[in-house]
């Protein structure tokens, strides 16, 4: 198929939407079962790119949760530990760390539940029953994966009364070395960011501390890798074998890693002892829980300790997170990684992160403060790697 009629565009008045080849051949993906979306789409072969470099740079079966064409997480197939089964809501289905595809996806998608809510998913592997029955109970709009076992393509299929979008996508397809779109009835062309990212890109190391364990390689590849798909400004935390935080779409560095920490202080809060215990009234659905850890860890909109309002969510008030419990909680944090698409061009983005548990650090460089950044990572004995490599994404 050369091309595909869409429902509508961005928006439903935007009509008639195409997707097509324009240089002949045929559309690199199949539809296996619903209609995808424009914006679908577009987050469906962003993840694809992005789950696809992971797989090639780490060796590993990789996942992605896409929402409005940045990824909310990306991950790589790391078993889950007790704690993070639970807190990803997982711990019920059998065999999750028995597949590392599975892996990969129950930890991409549960870094950021808020924001993956509705997602479109993308897997480096062919996906298997298990990866599948994960993604069946999650309110999702696609998947795009090189493939599908039977049993998987079955229990996807019938997701959303059967309108569950399923992309085969080719994963031998190569796109042109140009790419070209149009804003305003403007045509763009430029080489399209073919730059593989690599452990080469982590040698210019400018800082006193300079031990770069093998984790912290890996997770600095993802964070690096992920932010390549992100839409800039963006800063990414990484942790033990996933994207913990994404600070996506931001005009100025320190909100990027503001609101990257932010998440990935929530998602580490996620697995204490106080969220995981909470008194859920077993009705509950998870995205319902997911709202109101969210409010419990942030205190944003209501406080769900308040009188007249826990009784809504809980079957007896729990006790309130203080600021100070949860300070003593992010405090044993140590190790994390933090990748910027852009130089930092103050320190305040280490100081920052440093809030976050981050230890090893990212970035391409070339700012006039280069200096007072690396004298603020030796300040925290982080280790500070100079890519020489900006990927902003637009």
């Amino acid at each position: 198929m050369r091309e595909l009629t869409l429902k509508y565009g961005c928006n439903p008045h935007q009509t008639p939407a195409t997707v097509s080849m324009k240089q002949g051949g045929s559309l690199p993906f199949e539809v296996l079962n619903g209609a995808p979306g424009y914006i679908n789409l577009l987050d469906g072969l962003n993840g694809w790119q992005l789950v696809r470099e992971l797989k090639a740079a780490l060796g590993q079966p990789a996942a992605t949760s896409f929402k409005h064409v940045s990824p909310t997480s990306a991950a790589v197939g790391v078993p889950l530990s007790e704690r993070l089964l639970k807190a990803t809501f997982t711990s019920d289905v059998p065999g999750v760390n028995d597949s590392a595809l599975a892996c990969a996806y129950a930890r991409a998608r549960g870094t950021d539940r808020l924001s993956s809510f509705g997602d479109f998913i993308a897997l480096s592997d062919v996906c298997d029953a298990t990866t599948a029955r994960l993604i069946a109970r999650e309110v999702s709009d696609g998947i795009i994966a090189p493939g599908y076992t039977d049993e998987a393509l079955e229990l996807l299929k019938n997701k959303k009364k059967g309108r569950y979008c399923v992309l085969r996508i080719d994963p031998d397809y190569q796109p042109e070395e140009l790419e070209v779109k149009q804003v305003f009835g403007v045509t763009f062309t430029q080489r399209r960011n073919d730059r593989m990212i690599t452990a080469d890109d982590l040698k210019d190391i400018v800082t006193k501390n300079r031990e770069l364990p093998s984790e912290a390689v890996r997770d600095l590849l993802i964070s690096l890798i992920t932010l390549k798909y992100t839409q800039s400004n963006s800063v990414a935390f990484a942790y033990d074998g996933q994207a913990i935080g994404v600070g996506a779409g931001q005009q100025s560095r320190i909100h990027c890693t503001r609101l990257a920490g932010s998440k990935a202080d929530t998602w580490y809060l996620r697995q204490t002892d106080r969220v995981l215990e909470l008194p859920f009234k077993p009705e509950l659905t998870r995205p319902e829980r997911d709202n109101v850890i969210d409010g419990y860890i942030n205190k944003n909109e209501e406080d769900v300790t308040a009188d007249g309002v826990w009784q809504r969510y809980f079957t007896e008030q729990p006790a309130p997170f203080t600021k100070e419990e949860m300070r003593a909680e992010l405090d044993r944090l140590d190790g994390a990684s933090l990748g910027s698409d852009a130089f930092f061009p103050f320190d305040d983005s280490i100081v920052r992160a440093h809030m976050s548990g981050v230890k090893y650090v990212a970035e391409p460089g070339g700012s006039v403060r280069d200096q007072d950044v690396i004298a603020r990572c030796d300040d925290y004995g982080m280790v500070l790697a100079m890519t020489h490599l900006r990927l902003f994404h637009h």
